[in-house]
């Protein structure tokens, strides 16, 4: 550990929209904020090629550069982006420490928490090959449902979400194609109804991915298995979603903060505030509803907003 303990006005955890919103926030309410960007600078959305629904961009923007002017806009006003991220924290006494690297100590006045949530994947080595490059593969049906248009797509899922998202899906592809691993839904009984009854979406029960197809560049189909029949074989389409749920990045905080079964942070309604004072919450480490880039966006606004607030009382 270290010997030395650096004292910080206002802390980052974590960077994307979320968090160099609340950055550019902060920094211009002279908070001197310092952000730990986290394990994947820039967040999810540096694994997006095109975003084509963030207001203000006419003709679209890639992930990365999106996170590159929304970083570069934050150090304009005097943030300090810093690489790392973090390790352990104690809220317990009124100090917020934080451990950068298991190196690095900070004392902090405030903590904003905007380490989101990382979508989970089926793992298979193709599918990865393909969400790498951006060729078809995606964990976001509002997000890159857009790009589909009148397409065949498969989505893999079981639960509310899934049906949510093929649901949207259906309303802009040609037809969607819905793998359920076991041989019945997790949904609630509405929203399977929902998806039973649009005429679009085909639902194969007891069936698993065994390959995404493609040629090296494109998603061209999917390799299924049919467990009731012991059948393998290929269903033709243009994009794969998996809908099997997020994780939020917030195992470091569960002995401190009031977490929901899933391990999202819970705010108090209409706020950014944790159940610990000076500690706040931005982006999809508290929402598992949305998880849009300008919801993000907007909690990270509010959460430097809800700091400064807290500063002042002091």
């Amino acid at each position: 550990m270290s010997t030395t303990i650096e004292k910080i006005k206002c802390l980052i955890i974590g960077s994307g929209p979320a968090g160099y919103t609340a950055a550019i926030y902060a920094a211009r309410a002279n908070m001197y904020p310092v952000m730990y960007q986290g394990m994947q600078p820039g967040g999810q959305l540096t694994t997006t090629n095109e975003v084509e629904n963030f207001p203000g961009y006419v003709d679209g923007v890639t992930g990365p550069e999106m996170m590159i002017q929304l970083q570069q806009q934050a150090e304009r006003f005097g943030a300090e982006i810093r690489d790392g991220w973090a390790t352990k924290v104690d809220f317990s006494n009124g100090v917020h420490k934080v451990w950068i690297n298991d190196t690095i100590e900070l004392h902090c006045e405030t903590v904003i928490i905007s380490t989101g949530a990382s979508a989970k994947y089926l793992g298979i080595e193709s599918e990865q090959h393909y969400l790498k490059i951006g060729g078809g593969v995606s964990a976001c049906a509002v997000c890159d449902g857009f790009f589909y248009r009148n397409q065949d797509v498969v989505i893999v899922g079981a639960g509310d979400s899934a049906c949510e998202e093929a649901h949207y899906l259906s309303k802009l592809c040609k037809k969607v194609t819905m793998l359920v691993r076991s041989e019945k839904f997790r949904a609630s009984k509405i929203m399977e109804e929902r998806v039973r009854k649009t005429e679009n979406i085909e639902i194969l029960l007891n069936h698993d991915t065994v390959e995404v197809l493609g040629d090296g560049q494109v998603v061209t189909g999917v390799k299924v298995k049919d467990k009731s029949a012991d059948k393998i074989y290929d269903i033709p389409v243009t994009g794969f979603f998996a809908a099997i749920g997020h994780k939020p990045n917030t195992d470091i905080f569960k002995d401190y903060l009031t977490l929901d079964e899933t391990g999202y942070i819970i705010n108090i309604p209409g706020t950014s505030k944790t159940n610990v004072a000076g500690v706040f919450v931005a982006g999809d480490a508290a929402d598992h509803v949305y998880r849009q880039a300008i919801t993000a966006a907007g909690t990270g606004c509010m959460a430097a907003l809800d700091a400064e607030r807290y500063l002042a009382a002091l």
